[in-house]
């Protein structure tokens, strides 16, 4: 089974693709999908969308696992990341992606026994689950990957 992680934001979206068999799990490809903070809202989104087409279109997940907003610190930024998330799951809906929904302190609940974990603790939960050390540089691809792993869990 591949699942595909997605921490959406409108300056960057992060994404990890996990293949699962058996007890195995194996990150099979991960990125960033990022957006010049020149362009309007609209063509930032609409780049998003695009972008996330051929993703989804190239990789064919069996599913996918998508932050979920439930409190945001920055309330100049919850609009934008609502905004990047809705066209992220409208790209998974017309693909016809089965899609889940995890908010960060249920992926750090599933991945370290406690939801209010240090993104610390994450990573090397990330680290632990691929039997790596080799993960990729920024944040939100390495939490779209925990979001994966997170539904790997919830569903066995």
């Amino acid at each position: 089974m591949k699942i595909l992680g997605i921490d959406p934001g409108m300056a960057i979206v992060g994404y990890g693709m996990i293949g699962i068999e058996g007890d195995n799990i194996e990150l099979l490809t991960s990125g960033s999908i990022q957006t010049d903070k020149k362009l309007s809202d609209s063509a930032r989104l609409l780049e998003i969308y695009n972008d996330m087409c051929e993703i989804l279109e190239k990789y064919k997940p069996d599913c996918a696992s998508v932050e979920k907003l439930f409190f945001f610190k920055n309330q100049k930024t919850v609009i934008p990341v609502a905004e990047a998330r809705g066209v992220i799951l409208m790209a998974l809906e017309k693909f016809g992606i089965p899609t889940y929904e995890y908010t960060p302190m249920e992926v750090k609940q599933v991945l370290t026994g406690y939801g209010r974990a240090e993104k610390k603790e994450v990573d090397q939960m990330v680290h632990l689950a691929l039997q790596t050390d080799n993960l990729p540089k920024l944040d939100d691809t390495v939490d779209a990957i925990a979001i994966a792993i997170c539904h790997s869990r919830a569903i066995i």
